[in-house]
């Protein structure tokens, strides 16, 4: 298939990062997600230094050779988190076998609250095979910007309130076991259309 669908992904994805598309992305994203299998290069993804909840420090070369399906999020998400890690969970026992090939990564967009022991706790509740990432400020900072990821806290004016929420564009990444950038779908599709998804997307790459 022709670049330009996967450089339109890059497009919308950088209008929705940098906040242009205003209102229309919120914690639980309504918009309508991109599912085209394309060829070419979006300069989405990119090196990253972060912290594991089972491995400590990881970089981008930790996982090469490994399919990545990424969201970003946090623990303190009130639907659109636990909704997608769900219906990744689901995907991942669907996919039988092949999900070996996949590697499930949740990567925090409030490292102020999500540590390491936090997010650890918190993926209990999901598929043990979904790693969580956390870091520091600059570190998620840099992985957002790569990524085209939307992130905008909305703390509190009282000082020292950790009761904030954070709204969030809730795509799911995949990227190729080379680390380049695949494709993306809704968070909030289930965990079959999910499953069903991927298999069309790696085979398609691999064929």
């Amino acid at each position: 298939m022709r670049p330009s669908f996967k450089v339109l992904i890059a497009i919308v994805l950088t209008l929705a990062a940098a906040g242009a598309l205003g209102a229309a992305w919120v914690s639980l994203v309504e918009a309508p997600a991109p599912k085209v299998a394309t060829s070419g290069t979006a300069a989405i993804g990119g090196p990253f230094t972060l912290v594991s909840t089972n491995d400590g420090n990881v970089t981008d070369q930790t996982y090469r050779g490994k399919w990545l399906l990424i969201f970003f999020g946090y623990t303190f998400c009130p639907d659109a988190c636990p909704t997608a890690l769900n219906s990744i969970s689901v995907a991942l026992e669907k996919l039988g076998v092949d999900a070996g090939k996949l590697q499930p990564l949740f990567v925090t967009v409030d490292p102020q609250r999500d540590t390491r022991e936090v997010l650890a706790e918190y993926l209990k509740s999901f598929d043990s095979r979904i790693v969580g990432l956390t870091g520091s400020q600059d570190q998620i900072d840099r992985v957002v910007k790569e990524y085209r990821v939307y992130v905008a806290s909305q703390k509190s004016e009282t000082q020292g309130d950790d009761n904030y929420l954070v709204s969030h564009s809730a795509y799911i990444y995949l990227m190729d076991p080379q680390g380049k950038f695949v494709n993306v779908i809704q968070g909030s599709e289930g965990g079959e259309e999910i499953a069903t998804w991927l298999r069309k997307q790696m085979a398609h790459a691999t064929s």
